[in-house]
């Protein structure tokens, strides 16, 4: 007679305490949101390909062509300096990052192209430098903006985002949150992008609370680019946060993502 082996209760010898699980779903959460922040094409715009490089130069480009018109007393001077954009920018979508870069940097350095100009070229210059793997002189870039009282608010502003988001895992937490706050707040303009940044920084200070309905008012800020806003709607809602006003919507949205 083959007598059969009794079935045994496997019980854990190790059961995961309440505080051990807290804290694995604390570190997922986070590794979510730092591969959501690697993901946004925002924090990688300046050093991604050559081409969404050449994009944002472009974009620079185009804003910077107003200040060299009202800065410019001269208009030979204004249009010898634009002629030097314009290389620039070719060098940099040829892929001739070096020959671009120089170009920016006697832009730069010339006196009398105005505050505006120097900081248009200065924050190219930190795209080029992250594209060539140089994160210190980008950020070294991008501070020199930031601190430019003369420099015009928007091109600080933007520096003082991609300064922060390039030094981010080096800066202390504190000095990230005091940097993006005064940014961080509904209609500025940057609100989306250094929110988003604020929010994780909360999130690694300890205070899920602070962090939850921000990322929230972000999800319903209307003017932030709708790959930010979904994003931001799933940050809140895995820290608690209701963030949807339209439920039927949100599903819509979700049913035609790939």
């Amino acid at each position: 007679m083959q007598v059969k082996a009794p079935q045994l209760a496997l019980v854990p010898t190790n059961p995961i305490s309440p505080e051990d699980k807290q804290a694995a779903e604390a570190d997922v959460l986070m590794r979510e949101v730092d591969d959501a922040l690697r993901e946004d094409q925002f924090m990688q715009f300046l050093r991604g390909n050559g081409r969404t490089l050449a994009i944002v130069l472009a974009a620079a480009l185009i804003a910077l062509a107003g200040y060299l018109w009202w800065q410019s007393s001269s208009t030979a001077a204004a249009g010898e300096r634009g002629e030097h954009l314009t290389m620039a920018l070719d060098h940099v979508e040829n892929g001739n990052l070096a020959a671009g870069d120089k170009q920016l940097k006697a832009l730069a350095g010339d006196q009398g192209a105005g505050a505006g100009t120097a900081a248009s070229a200065k924050i190219m210059r930190a795209g080029i430098a992250l594209e060539q793997g140089r994160k210190d002189d980008a950020i070294k870039l991008f501070a020199e903006v930031a601190k430019d009282e003369n420099a015009p608010q928007p091109f600080r502003d933007l520096a003082t985002i991609r300064e922060v988001a390039t030094g981010f895992d080096a800066m202390p937490v504190g000095a990230v949150i005091a940097r993006l706050k005064p940014l961080a707040v509904a209609g500025n303009p940057w609100f989306g992008n250094a929110g988003e940044l604020l929010g994780i920084a909360y999130l690694k200070q300890g205070k899920p609370e602070l962090a939850g309905p921000l990322f929230a008012a972000i999800a319903r800020d209307k003017e932030a680019p709708d790959s930010l806003r979904r994003r931001a709607r799933q940050m809140a809602g895995l820290l608690g946060v209701d963030a949807i006003d339209d439920p039927e919507k949100i599903a819509n949205e979700a049913g035609g993502q790939p």
